[in-house]
Formats: C-alpha cells, sequence, structure tokens
C-alpha cells in the first residue's frame, strides 16, 4: 500500500492519494486534479474511487471533473443529499482497493454528513485514518458551519459521541490524516503538523482529554470567530455542483488589451492584483484589489471579493493561469481574463497610476509624537491585537474590510499609518482603503514584528479581552 499526502499550503489542505495493486482512490481532492491523474499514471494505478468526507466550506472540491475523468464513483457518508449522482455509503461498508479496505465511518459533529475513511491492511488491522474535519492535529472540526437545524452545541454533542464511539477505540498506532493543517478556518486552532498518530492526539489535543460532554461542548464551542464569508458559498457549490474547471480556465486565460480591461472597469468588474506586495505598492490600476499569490491567496480572495462580479487580472508575466486555478479553488468562475503585458502595459501607456507609500517602523516612531492627525490602523485579527498593539492605535481586521461601511469613520483628514503582523494582509488593506477614496495612508513594512521592538513606539495589551 502507498499513501500519499498532497497537502495545498495556501488554503492549508490535504488531499490524499492511495494505491494498493493498481488501484488508486482520491480522498478531498481540489478542483484541479491533474496532480491526482498525473500521479496514479506514473504509479500505474487506475483511479477507483473519490471519497468524500464531508461538503467542504473552504475549498471547491474536485470530484466531478475527476469523476468525468476516470469514471469513479464519488463516494459520501450517510446523510449525504446532492444534486449530482453519488454512491451514498453506509456505516462500516467496505470498500475493496487491492490488498486492502476502506470502512466507512460516519461521524457527524463537524457537519451532519461528516465520515471518516478507516484504511484496513490485508489482515484487517487498522492502518491509517483520514478524519476529514472530524479530527485535526491537536483540534477538532469547528460545528457551527452546517447545522441543518441544530444548534452548534447540538452538533458539538454529536461530534463528543462521534470522537467515543468511531475513533478513540482504534489502536494508538493507527496515523491520523486529517483535511487541513495549521492556519486552517475550518478549527480553532490546529496544530503546526499535518498528520499525527491516534496515541499522540490523545496526548495532546485539547478535545480528547477525559472530560464530560457538556465540558467538551463548551471547550469545542468558546472563542469560535465568524467563518469566512465565502465558507457557506463553497458549501452550496460542493453541494450542488459546478461547471468544468476546463471552461473557467478558457474564459479566464482570455488575454485583455487596455480598452478592453477598461471596458470591464466600466461594467464594474473588479481588477484583482496578484503580483508581491512589492510590486504592487510601486505601482498598479488605480482602484485595483491587491492579492499576491505569495501569501494565502484563495482564503483572502474568498473573504473578501464578491461573487456575484465578474473579475479582471493583472498578474506577474507567467502567473495568469496559476491565479484563475487559485480563484477557482474557492468558486470564482467569473474570470473573464487578464491584462496583456500586465501592469508595464498599463504604465508604458501612459494610463494613470495609483501607488502606496512604504515607512519604516522608525519613522511611524519620529511621526508619533508630532502628528495629531495621525490614526495606526492594525487589520490584524482581534486576538492579535489583544497580545500586544500600539497605544491609540485602532483594530479594523482584514476580513471586516469586505465591508466598505467598516471604513465609514475613516478620511483623509487623518494621517493612515497601516500594519499586520508582517506585511501581506496590510497591503490588501490599503489596497481596499484606497479603492474607497481614502488615499491619505502609508504602509508600515514589516508589521507588527518589527513595530513591537521599535523604541519609541508605546505598546500595550487588552487583558480583558485576553483573559
Amino acid at each position: 500500500m502507498y499513501i500519499q499526502q498532497l497537502y495545498t499550503g495556501c488554503l492549508s489542505e490535504a488531499a490524499y492519494y492511495i494505491d494498493s495493486e493498481g488501484e488508486a482512490a482520491i480522498i478531498d481532492p481540489l478542483r484541479d486534479i491533474d496532480a491526482y491523474v498525473r500521479l496514479a499514471r506514473e504509479r500505474n494505478a487506475t483511479i477507483k474511487y473519490i471519497f468524500e468526507t464531508h461538503f467542504h466550506a473552504d475549498f471547491v472540491s474536485g470530484h466531478l471533473d475527476l469523476a468525468k475523468v476516470t469514471g469513479a464513483p464519488i463516494i459520501y457518508g450517510p446523510r449525504t443529499e446532492t444534486n449530482f449522482p453519488i454512491h451514498l455509503a453506509k456505516d462500516g461498508e467496505l470498500f475493496r482497493l487491492g490488498g486492502v479496505t476502506i470502512e466507512v465511518l460516519h461521524t457527524p459533529g463537524h457537519t451532519l454528513e461528516s465520515s471518516c475513511y478507516l484504511v484496513r491492511n490485508a489482515d484487517g488491522t487498522p492502518h491509517a485514518l483520514f478524519t476529514g474535519d472530524t479530527l485535526f492535529v491537536g483540534d477538532v472540526g469547528r460545528p457551527d458551519l452546517s447545522s441543518g437545524n441544530m444548534t452548534q452545541e447540538e452538533l458539538a454533542g454529536l461530534l463528543y459521541d462521534s470522537l467515543h464511539t468511531k475513533i478513540l477505540p482504534l489502536p494508538e498506532s493507527v496515523i491520523v490524516y486529517p483535511a487541513h493543517g495549521p492556519g486552517s478556518s475550518c478549527g480553532k486552532n490546529l496544530g503546526p503538523n499535518t498528520h499525527s498518530t491516534l496515541k499522540e492526539e490523545k496526548e495532546s489535543n485539547y478535545a480528547l482529554r477525559d472530560q464530560t460532554k457538556e465540558e467538551f461542548i463548551k471547550a469545542v464551542t468558546d472563542g469560535l470567530l465568524a467563518p469566512p464569508q465565502y465558507f457557506s458559498i463553497n458549501a452550496r457549490i460542493n453541494k450542488e455542483g459546478y461547471g468544468p474547471l476546463d471552461e473557467v480556465l478558457q474564459e479566464g486565460l482570455t488575454p485583455l488589451d487596455i480598452a478592453a480591461l477598461k471596458t470591464w472597469i466600466k461594467e464594474e468588474a473588479i481588477v484583482l492584483d496578484t503580483r508581491r506586495s512589492d510590486l504592487f505598492v510601486a505601482g498598479f490600476v488605480p482602484g485595483s484589489i491587491s492579492i499576491g499569490l505569495d501569501g494565502r491567496f484563495a482564503e483572502w480572495a474568498g473573504s473578501l471579493l464578491p461573487f456575484n462580479k465578474p473579475l479582471v487580472l493583472v498578474t506577474a508575466p507567467g502567473e495568469e493561469k496559476e491565479s484563475v486555478i487559485r480563484l477557482a479553488r474557492v468558486g470564482f468562475d467569473k474570470v473573464k481574463g487578464y491584462l496583456e503585458g500586465g501592469f508595464p502595459a498599463w504604465q508604458e501607456a501612459g494610463e494613470p497610476i495609483d501607488l502606496i507609500i512604504d515607512v519604516e517602523p522608525d519613522e511611524l516612531a519620529m511621526d508619533i509624537p508630532f502628528d495629531p492627525n495621525l490614526l495606526v490602523v492594525d487589520v490584524r485579527r482581534e486576538t492579535e491585537f489583544a497580545d500586544g498593539h500600539v497605544k491609540d492605535a485602532i483594530n479594523l481586521p482584514l476580513q471586516d474590510l469586505a465591508d466598505p461601511g467598516n471604513m465609514a469613520n475613516l478620511d483623509d483628514k487623518f494621517n493612515l499609518y497601516v500594519h499586520c503582523g508582517g506585511g501581506y494582509r496590510s497591503i490588501i488593506a490599503a489596497s481596499l482603503l484606497k479603492r474607497q477614496g481614502i488615499h491619505n495612508l502609508r504602509n508600515v513594512t514589516g508589521g507588527w514584528g518589527k513595530i513591537k521592538d521599535q523604541k519609541g513606539i508605546e505598546v500595550i495589551k487588552e487583558k480583558s479581552v485576553l483573559n
């Protein structure tokens, strides 16, 4: 038996390839399926099954395209309802894959249809458990994303039962392969690794400690942040279906000259610039939104961009296809093309440009005492802000900037100094502020990582939030 984890860092997502004796299975594939098809071909295996652990909320799965290409059935666990053909597995149902078997364990809690897949060796001994969003390294799936008519507390109770009746009784040697790693919003605080063992999880995972159901429910529901706006959209897409990725690519990879780009702008298209932040700040098409491919691109695109408006792209040379694919992974199917020649073509044509001024933390330190209109805008999460921030700074988390109304109290009477943790999010925020007509701003390079050590800047903590 061969198992390979295919991990996508910008989504903190893990898909899996398994094969045995020339037969392969894919678990939780991404929308771009080439890697799975290629891997099976390289290993002289035929993809026999496509297993889905649940309706994913943070990405669009590749189950439909992969089934079309391979002819393999799409398998979901009990209580699944879709608008496309699936094999609706029973709890405990076995699937033969070469010399091994895969057993369905229905584990509701994260969602009602959530299921884990237990791979058993040829002698029947449990080897590995593909847990989806039921069990992570150091965490469990949040119970507030897809509840039907149930409360998050009721779903958390189901999750407790699932863990204690289906997972904890398994041998401690079983390898745990979750659907997500650190940084995912599908849990509260996932650990640093992307796989583990049941023994390690019993020893270190707060949700698996010896506790009552009531204590468990409180532990997993306390402190849940609001999920990103695109989660409900992606879950619906995965349930109802979607168009082929090839069609999305064909339209998204349409080269646009400057006149065509301007026409789309008049049609209220969003200009999305996917270049690195250092390139964006030096010059960009006015009104563009910056979300660089070098960070958590798909997550922030899904959290900040509207799904009902067309997108046109400005990219670095050769990154057009990557940009369209990453957008498609979270459900953006309205990409209408990219600016041919990129930003240099726009600039060389003499078109108007905008830019963002970068300043170092020492310049911020020098300006604070002498500028009564200086306002530090910290776009980190509330918990990050509470753990330490510039005195008198305001906290405007980046995810909240999806709503322009949250910028209403910021105008050009303020001299805004925008920062995040390291610099990626603050450039996105600055582009959103400029798009709303707020131009009197500077980006503090290095973010909080440098600001906190800068002499002359007073920093404080919000103890009431942290306690």
